[in-house]
C-alpha cells in the first residue's frame, strides 16, 4: 500500500495543527508589538495613545478586521534588509462606527517613525480602493515622519498613489484625516485633499518644510507649534477644521462628525430619532434682533433656538472650522432628526462681513454638503464684502466668487432665512432666490438693499443734502461766520432724516417680497416650523446641473 494511503495517527495530526496555530499566534504577537515596549512607552509618555489603542477607541467595540498584518518592506539598502517589522508601521482594515462600515489606517510612529514605504502605501491604496467599491468612509490616523528616506523615489511614488485615490474618492465617499503626531513634507497633501482635518493641541503639527529648513533658507526662527501646530492651522491658516485636547477627544469628534454624514454620495444622511417638536415655537426669537441695526448679536444663539435639541435640552450645532474666519459660522445640526448643513453670517464678529477667509470657508463647506446630499440652511445678516486694499489685492473678487459658485452649483434642498442685513453683492451670494434657492424667508427686521441706508443716502440724496447746506448758508445772519462744525451739524440732521426715509422705503423685506425674491416674511418664532415644513416638502427634490466634465470654479 502506498504511503499516502496510511493516514498519520490522530495525535500527530493534532500536534502539527497546534504547531501551526502557535506559529500564527506568535506572528500576530510580533506584529502587534510594533516598535517594541520601549518605543511605545515613549509615545505614551508624550501624551499619545498607541496606534492600536486609537483604532479601538475610534471603532465600535470588537468590529475591527485587520488587513495585511504581515506585510513587510522590500528595501535592502542602508541595512534595511535586517530591519523588518510585520505590518511595516501601518495598521489597515475596516470596522464599524454607529453600526456603519468604515475603513481606517493608522500610522505607528514606533516603527521607522511611521514613515511611508512602498509596501505600507500599497496597504492604504488597497483599503481606499475597497472603500470606493463598497461606498464607505476612509479615516486616516496620521502620525508619521514622512517618506521613508531609505527607499527614495519608491516612497514618493507611494504618496502619489494615495493622492490619486484621495482625488478620485473626493465627493464619492467621506474622507477624514486625524493628525495625531507629526505630518510633514509631502505627507500633508493627502489630508489637504480629504474632507475634514482634525488636530490635537499638544502633539500634532503639519508643515511642508520644518523650522530647521526655514531657518536655513529664510533665516526665520519659529517653533513647530508656531509654524504648524493645531492652533495655527485652526485659527490662522484654516488647514484644520477641528482642534482637540488629546487623542481621545479627537477620536470622539470623528465619531460625532460621522453621525451627520452619509457613507457615500448615493446615500441619504443618517436620520436620528428626536422628541423635539418640529413645530416648536420660541418667542424669544421675536425680540432677539437689537433695535439698532448696527448692534451685534450672536447668530449661534439664533441657530440653537431653531435646530433640534440634544439630550441636555439645548439646541445642538456641531461647528466646523469654529476658530477660523469667525465672521461666518458653518456646521451641522438636525431638523426633526434630519442632518442639515448650516451656513450663517456672524454679526458678533466683524459685523458678519464676508472676507476672503470666510468666503473660502463657506464655499468648501457648501460643496461638501452638496456632494453628500445634506440640505443647506443659510441664516443671513451680512453688510457686504470686506473693503480694503489688503482684501482687494488678496483677491476678494476671486475668493468671494467661490462662495457664489458653490451656492449656485448646489442642487440639494436650499433654504435661506434673512434675519437682518442683506446688502449688495453679499445678498446675491448668500443663497439668494436667484441662485436656485428653494425657499427664501425673511424676518420683519430684514433689510434688503444695494447698500446700507447710511451709505446709500450719500449717493441717492447727495444733491438734496448739498441744497440743505446752501439754504442754511443763505439764511445765516450776515456777518456771522458759518463754521465747519455748524455745517456738519446741519448736514448730520438732514442725513438722519434721509436715512430713516430710505430705510422705510427700501431697507425692509417687503420690496423683495413684492418681487417674489422672498417667499414669505414670517414671525421669527415660527422659523423652526417653516423650515421643517419646507424640508419635508423638498425631501423628494430632484435637480441636475448641465452635463459637463466639471465646472471651472475660480480657485
Amino acid at each position: 500500500m502506498a504511503a499516502a494511503e496510511h493516514p498519520a495517527p490522530p495525535q500527530q495530526k493534532t500536534t502539527s495543527h497546534q504547531t501551526k496555530l502557535a506559529e500564527l499566534t506568535a506572528r500576530h504577537a510580533i506584529a502587534e508589538e510594533g516598535g517594541g515596549l520601549e518605543r511605545r512607552a515613549r509615545e505614551i509618555k508624550s501624551g499619545k495613545l498607541t496606534a492600536r489603542e486609537r483604532i479601538d477607541l475610534l471603532l465600535d467595540e470588537g468590529t475591527f478586521e485587520e488587513n495585511d498584518k504581515f506585510v513587510t518592506h522590500r528595501a535592502t539598502d542602508f541595512g534595511m534588509a535586517d530591519q523588518r517589522v510585520p505590518g511595516d508601521g501601518f495598521i489597515t482594515g475596516h470596522g464599524r462606527i454607529h453600526g456603519r462600515v468604515v475603513f481606517v489606517f493608522a500610522q505607528d510612529f514606533t516603527v521607522f517613525g511611521g514613515s511611508l514605504s512602498e509596501s505600507n502605501a500599497a496597504k492604504i491604496v488597497k483599503i481606499m480602493d475597497m472603500a470606493m467599491r463598497v461606498g464607505a468612509p476612509v479615516i486616516g490616523l496620521n502620525d508619521s515622519g514622512g517618506a521613508r528616506i531609505q527607499e527614495g523615489v519608491v516612497s514618493l511614488a507611494g504618496y502619489t498613489d494615495i493622492f490619486l485615490r484621495n482625488t478620485l474618492a473626493s465627493g464619492v465617499i467621506p474622507q477624514i484625516s486625524a493628525i495625531l503626531g507629526p505630518c510633514a513634507g509631502g505627507a500633508v497633501y493627502s489630508p489637504a485633499i480629504t474632507d475634514f482635518t482634525l488636530m490635537t493641541e499638544k502633539t500634532s503639527y503639519m508643515f511642508v518644510t520644518g523650522p530647521d529648513v526655514i531657518k536655513t533658507v529664510t533665516h526665520e526662527d519659529v517653533t513647530k507649534a508656531e509654524l504648524g501646530g493645531a492652533v495655527t492651522h485652526n485659527e490662522i491658516s484654516g488647514v484644520a477644521h477641528f482642534m482637540a485636547h488629546d487623542d481621545r477627544e479627537i477620536l470622539a469628534t470623528v465619531r460625532e462628525l460621522l453621525s451627520f454624514i452619509p457613507s457615500n454620495n448615493l446615500d441619504d444622511p443618517p436620520r436620528k430619532p428626536t422628541t423635539d417638536d418640529p413645530a416648536r415655537a420660541d418667542a424669544t426669537l421675536d425680540t432677539i434682533i437689537p433695535e439698532e441695526s448696527n448692534q451685534p448679536y450672536d447668530m449661534v444663539d439664533v441657530i440653537t433656538k431653531i435646530v433640534d435639541k440634544d439630550e441636555t435640552g439645548a439646541g445642538y450645532l456641531f461647528q466646523v472650522h469654529e476658530h477660523y474666519a469667525r465672521n461666518l459660522v458653518v456646521g451641522f445640526a438636525r431638523m426633526n432628526g434630519r442632518p442639515v448643513g448650516i451656513v450663517a453670517n456672524q454679526p458678533a464678529f466683524l459685523a458678519g462681513v464676508l472676507d476672503i477667509n470666510a468666503s473660502v470657508k463657506g464655499a468648501r463647506f457648501v460643496r461638501f454638503c452638496d456632494a453628500f446630499n445634506i440640505p443647506l440652511i443659510t441664516f443671513e445678516d451680512v453688510p457686504g464684502f470686506m473693503p480694503g486694499i489688503q482684501q482687494e489685492h488678496g483677491g476678494i473678487i476671486r475668493h468671494g466668487a467661490k462662495l457664489l459658485y458653490a451656492f449656485a452649483e448646489a442642487t440639494v434642498p436650499k433654504l435661506t432665512v434673512i434675519t437682518r442685513k442683506a446688502y449688495g453683492g453679499a445678498y446675491c451670494v448668500m443663497s439668494s432666490k436667484h441662485l436656485r434657492t428653494d425657499v427664501n424667508l425673511a424676518w420683519p427686521t430684514a433689510e434688503i438693499a444695494v447698500m446700507g441706508p447710511e451709505g446709500a443716502v450719500n449717493i441717492v440724496y447727495k444733491r438734496e443734502l448739498d441744497a440743505v447746506v446752501r439754504r442754511a448758508q443763505a439764511m445765516w445772519p450776515q456777518g456771522k461766520p458759518f463754521t465747519e462744525e455748524e455745517k456738519l451739524a446741519i448736514l448730520a440732521e438732514a442725513r438722519s432724516e434721509k436715512v430713516e426715509e430710505f430705510r422705510e422705503r427700501f431697507a425692509n423685506p417687503y420690496v423683495a417680497a413684492e418681487r417674489g425674491y422672498i417667499d414669505a416674511v414670517i414671525r421669527p418664532s415660527e422659523t423652526r416650523r417653516r423650515l421643517n415644513t419646507a424640508l419635508d416638502m423638498l425631501s423628494t427634490k430632484r435637480e441636475k446641473n448641465p452635463p459637463k466634465k466639471h465646472g471651472n470654479i475660480p480657485l
